[in-house]
């Protein structure tokens, strides 16, 4: 039986910028170095059976389900509509019925009852089910683009205010007006079961947040490609995720263009490449920096992908978390906002902040750094500012 709780690391970025295939090659990697580990894709758009070159008959017969690739590593595509009668049932019946009231068919009344969150939901209780049992060593998990990323990892607040808040009045509201409002409407009401279900999910989810905020346990890695567009999302997702309070421990920069063909058509990429290279250096430092390369051929079935994990990771473990420091905090208090900034050897005659649309620019000597700023200070400005222990901490007021 194991006794070492499992580390749990979270793969996000951009579209398109390669996130399955890193995960991929990650736990690739991890079970080769003897780690139990799986892979969990919450992307409803699914490609780590295709990444794994796995056959449609044997993907299909395990639907949404743990599927063992080779000794130590396992993958899982979390698929809603085969959970819909596991765990939203109750709820999912409800919304179909209520939807079908105002003429819809009963096939897209089903397919629109799918609210969104609910993948989200069932991946976290599979992770918090996983973590618990002790089941795996690693469990990687390839998010979708960085928007739904955010609001997978914003999942456990948000069904906690909606349990504290809202959850217990509303039932007792509809226990006391389901018998007359059943004969006054010809919409469904939903029953007293449909809020049963809901709090069981509730309890079944419960720990999963300081699972994820376990700096021991959870990890962030970002993946990126050397393009302004794409380093600008990437910026945006780090200071998402630092304001949620979890640690971003390495970037992984992707589809890197050789230094070999600097003289031939690809020239200017190059040259660019190089350039944004150098900015995601500077605006990440001293978050480790992990680069590949564009391989020769793609990137599928487990022996490609194993040897693009040992490209990132070289003989590193690719499981243990490769750094902890917190560059980012937001504090409440009172009426204002403190946001914390790490900027060690700096001094107080160097710094100087403005701000330019949506960024809060930190100006240190000729060095220039914008920090994306949360919608919860957009509308404040910066009234004050302190440097003590090289930590800067900058005052939003009212």
């Amino acid at each position: 039986m194991k006794t070492k709780d499992p580390r749990i690391i979270i793969f996000s970025g951009k579209g398109g910028v390669g996130k399955t295939t890193v995960s991929a090659a990650t736990a690739s990697l991890c079970a080769a170095q003897g780690f139990d580990t799986i892979v969990i894709s919450i992307d409803i758009a699914h490609s780590l059976s295709d990444a794994f070159q796995l056959h449609s008959d044997l993907h299909n017969h395990n639907r949404g389900k743990p599927l063992k690739i080779c000794e130590h590593l396992w993958m899982q595509e979390v698929d809603i509509q085969e959970e819909l009668d596991h765990h939203w049932k109750e709820v999912s019946s409800y919304l179909a019925a209520l939807l079908g009231s105002s003429g819809m068919t009963e096939v897209l009344a089903a397919e629109l009852a799918i609210i969104p969150g609910m993948e989200d939901v069932i991946s976290l209780l599979y992770i918090n089910q996983y973590f618990i049992k002790k089941t795996y060593d690693v469990i990687i998990v390839d998010c979708p683009p960085t928007g739904e990323s955010l609001r997978f990892i914003g999942m456990p607040s948000t069904l906690e205010w909606y349990i504290n808040k809202i959850f217990k009045w509303q039932r007792n509201l509809f226990r006391v007006v389901r018998p007359i409002a059943n004969k006054l409407v010809d919409a469904p009401i939903p029953e007293d079961s449909y809020f049963g279900a809901i709090h069981d999910l509730f309890l079944k989810l419960e720990g999963v947040d300081k699972i994820l905020l376990n700096r021991e346990i959870t990890s962030i890695r970002l993946v990126t490609n050397a393009e302004k567009m794409v380093i600008r999302e990437t910026q945006r997702a780090f200071m998402y995720f630092c304001l949620y309070g979890l640690v971003v421990d390495a970037i992984i920069v992707n589809r890197l263009f050789p230094m070999s063909l600097e003289n031939g058509y690809l020239k200017d990429w190059l040259t660019a490449q190089k350039k944004n290279l150098n900015q995601i250096q500077e605006i990440f430092d001293p978050i480790p920096i992990r680069t590949i390369n564009i391989l020769k051929e793609e990137v599928i079935g487990l022996e490609k992908l194993s040897e693009m994990g040992r490209l990132i990771y070289g003989n590193e473990d690719p499981s243990k978390i490769l750094h902890q420091e917190t560059l980012y905090e937001i504090v409440e208090n009172s009426d204002s906002y403190f946001l914390n900034m790490k900027l060690p050897f700096v001094q107080k005659d160097y710094v100087d902040l403005f701000k330019e649309k949506e960024d809060l620019v930190v100006r240190i000597g000729s060095f220039k750094r914008h920090v994306f700023l949360p919608r919860a200070l957009l509308n404040r400005k910066p009234t004050q500012a302190k440097l003590e222990n090289n930590v800067l901490s900058i005052k939003f007021a009212k």
